[in-house]
């Protein structure tokens, strides 16, 4: 059993039969939302009407997604976005149509200066915060910038809960009878013959469903998507090495909160430097506060849990959400390599869109919207191609749907944002102004890239101006024992608060798994996250595999091996990037694969 990949050990002895269709799609979000919207409209047109499946002639093209999550509603973030290419899908959409939705009516951009004194400061940042008090223009231990930079502003778009967002678009898209969504799907990997993607095969039974073409849209932790990595490799020099884990808190707000619907908060400089955070108001005294916690952070305790526990107490932001109450919370990693991170868009038989795609924005801090973009490009392709009796070839779909990529403002603008991030492999200072260079040149100017990337510090290191390296080996040694994430030991000897539980918004990690809408998978379904190889976990000192988990899912075991726990995980993949051992170029120690369960909330 030990020698069979991970889709190998679910897969039944008994080989379930084949299913046809013209497109199969992998994974249901804004890219594949903006697919599916695009393409049925046109099929229930008359002109669309006469488009006839290849797999079943005489009938319209039939046209199945298959998603992981157990609904549509899957989706973790809170999200602000200018909204460009759903306004045009939806020109007549109205916020009331969405639950939490709103329009963006405040922007501001806010540094938080650090109010524990625990923080790792640069000097140039805490001189810049010392300033800002002494001239008694920050308040709340905090300055609002006066200035919003162009490529940050937001203020013409919308607010969105993107759980309740999949829900909608997906309910347009089932009413039209034009395409099927089977939620609780997972997709294992894709069905690849002779250079070809010939379909698809589930997780769990097995099944294959083959199709013309295949939609690939399952995120950048998604099985097809990485497998096609594996199989086709990227573009020569493209990467996909920078990444972040973001977290948020939904919360129901106190009475006393008077922040009008749509506000929209852009932090920086806490709990961590390195670490952005946001804060939106939806409607019915409802907000999203969350932070990214990037993978270029040089802290080895990664814990994006406790860190949103003291982004949300900060003073600024706590005389707001002081007496609110936790409604769900969730987490996902996400693809920050932006243009240099974009894999091979399309071959024979498959094309890929959304965020794995290599669409966000790592400038602007944009994703959703240009996700949609891609899938609504796509789409347009696929219906040029059907009325021209073409196949879905590489040759053609780059002809029909990447030149469509190519000549799109989405194009545009990566190429601005492609060198933005370069400078944070030397550190903050070189981050910080080399966004801001590439910003405001239009992406002409920008800092130069490290000839090697930032990794993370050992413990020792990183602690060692508050810690002694002895306590840092006691307290490894404890927590070790005691089958703990080291985290929240390291943090409270360093001079973090402690987190004083209150059972309503302040809660334990494993209380808001549970507020968070976890989903338990099937009793009999196998591990997800998989250790490779356990010999190359014994002399890793970091297992930052443990320190980033969002659920606890992982602890130390057996000589210090990570051991997994099913029934805590909520597929945020942070795992497997965070993992430090490659047992080939590119592809880590720990094996994410699909399955069931994880975390679900159609607020998330």
């Amino acid at each position: 059993m030990d020698d069979l990949s991970p889709l190998e050990q679910q897969t039944p002895a008994v080989e379930p039969k084949p299913l046809d269709a013209d497109i199969v799609c992998a994974g249901f979000g804004p890219a594949t939302g903006g697919f599916l919207t695009t393409l049925t409209r046109h099929l229930a047109t008359e002109e669309g009407m006469a488009l006839q499946s290849r797999a079943f002639p005489g009938m319209p093209p039939q046209v199945i997604c298959y998603e992981r999550a157990d609904d549509t509603a899957f989706g973790v973030s809170g999200v602000v976005t200018r909204a460009r290419a759903f306004k045009a899908s939806f020109p007549d959409f109205a916020t009331a149509d969405v639950p939490m939705a709103a329009a963006v009516t405040g922007e501001r951009l806010v540094f938080l200066l650090d109010p524990t004194g625990a923080a790792r400061v640069p000097w140039w940042m805490r001189a810049a915060g010392n300033a800002v008090e002494a001239l008694g223009i920050a308040r709340n231990s905090a300055f609002e910038v006066p200035y919003i930079p162009p490529f940050l502003h937001k203020g013409d778009g919308f607010i969105f809960s993107l759980g309740q967002l999949n829900q909608w678009v997906g309910q347009q898209v089932m009413m039209s009878g034009m395409a099927q969504i089977w939620p609780a799907s997972p997709v294992g990997e894709p069905l690849v013959e002779d250079g070809s993607v010939k379909g698809i095969v589930l997780a769990g039974d097995g099944t294959e469903v083959r199709a013309d073409l295949t939609v690939i849209g399952d995120g950048p932790v998604g099985a097809v998507s990485r497998h096609i990595d594996e199989v086709f490799g990227m573009p020569e020099g493209h990467r996909r090495d920078e990444w972040a884990v973001g977290m948020k808190f939904v919360i129901d707000l106190p009475e006393s909160c008077d922040l009008p619907e749509g506000t929209v908060f852009h932090t920086i400089g806490f709990p961590e430097p390195e670490i952005f955070g946001f804060f939106y108001v939806h409607p019915g005294r409802v907000a999203s506060a969350g932070i990214f916690v990037p993978s270029w952070f040089e802290s080895p305790v990664r814990t994006a849990y406790r860190y949103l526990q003291h982004f949300i107490q900060h003073p600024y932001l706590w005389r707001y959400l002081k007496g609110g109450r936790l409604r769900s919370w969730g987490a996902k990693s996400i693809l920050e390599s932006g243009r240099h991170g974009e894999p091979h868009l399309t071959g024979n038989g498959y094309a890929r869109i959304g965020e794995g795609s290599g669409s966000t924005n790592v400038l602007t801090g944009s994703g959703v919207d240009e996700a949609w973009l891609t899938g609504v490009q796509l789409a347009e392709a696929v219906i040029e191609l059907y009325k021209e009796d073409l196949p879905f070839t590489k040759v053609n779909l780059q002809a029909k749907y990447e030149s469509k990529r190519r000549a799109s403002w989405l194009e545009e603008e990566s190429k601005v944002a492609e060198r933005a991030r370069n400078g944070f492999q030397s550190g903050l200072f070189a981050g910080f102004t080399g966004m801001a260079l590439a910003g405001f040149s239009g992406g002409k100017l920008a800092w130069p890239r490290a000839k090697q990337d930032k990794r993370p510090a050992s413990l020792e290191q990183f602690y060692r101006t508050r810690l002694a390296p002895s306590q840092v080996r006691n307290l490894r040694a404890k927590c070790e024992a005691e089958g703990k994430a080291l985290h929240d030991a390291l943090m409270d000897a360093a001079g973090w608060p402690k987190i004083e539980h209150d059972g309503e918004l302040l809660v334990t990690q494993q209380d808001a798994l549970l507020m968070g809408g976890k989903v338990q998978a099937p009793s009999d379904a196998p591990d997800h996250v998989v250790i490779r190889d356990t010999k190359l976990c014994l002399d890793c000192q970091n297992r930052l595999c443990i320190e980033i988990c969002s659920g606890e899912a992982l602890r130390p075991g057996e000589a210090g091996v990570p051991a997994f726990d099913r029934e805590k995980c909520v597929h945020c993949g942070a795992c497997m990037w965070n993992c430090t051992r490659e047992i080939s170029p590119g592809v880590t120690n720990i094996a994410f694969c699909a399955g069931p369960g994880g975390l679900h909330s159609a607020e998330n």
